[in-house]
């Protein structure tokens, strides 16, 4: 069974989420900067902002926090419908996906690779350095 929240915790974790040099950044910055390459972090030239992009290659990469872009959303979605707030999660997290879509097409379109990682991909990776 999942651990319940009281409202104080639930607003302390809620506090600590940050939108740019999260965890899996850094570590997937560090791995392309010991393999050598070099890069722009949040670069608002694009759309979405991209947390990586590597300019050279035209490569807009995103690091995709599992809860917030909805990974395995036919499984997340039941989920939070059980949940608290479900109407405002659910929209939220639609959302967000819908907009990474969008985002993916216009930086497509504009000649651009897209590349989003998973947040739990990153920590896994295992870089030969």
């Amino acid at each position: 069974m999942a651990d319940v929240l009281t409202k104080e915790q639930r607003r302390k974790n809620m506090k600590n989420i940050h939108g740019k040099d999260t965890k899996i950044e850094i570590t997937l910055r560090k791995a392309l900067w010991s393999k050598g390459y070099r890069y722009r972090k949040n670069y608002k030239k694009l759309p979405g902002k991209p947390d990586i992009v590597l300019t050279r290659y035209k490569i807009a990469i995103f690091c995709d926090g599992e809860f917030f872009h909805g990974k395995d959303w036919e499984v997340l979605k039941p989920k939070l419908e059980r949940g608290n707030n479900s109407e405002f999660w659910i929209s939220k997290i639609s959302r967000n996906r819908e907009r990474d879509d969008e985002i993916n097409k216009r930086l497509l379109f504009e000649g651009w690779t897209v590349i989003r990682f998973w947040g739990d991909d990153i920590k896994n990776i295992q870089m030969n350095v």
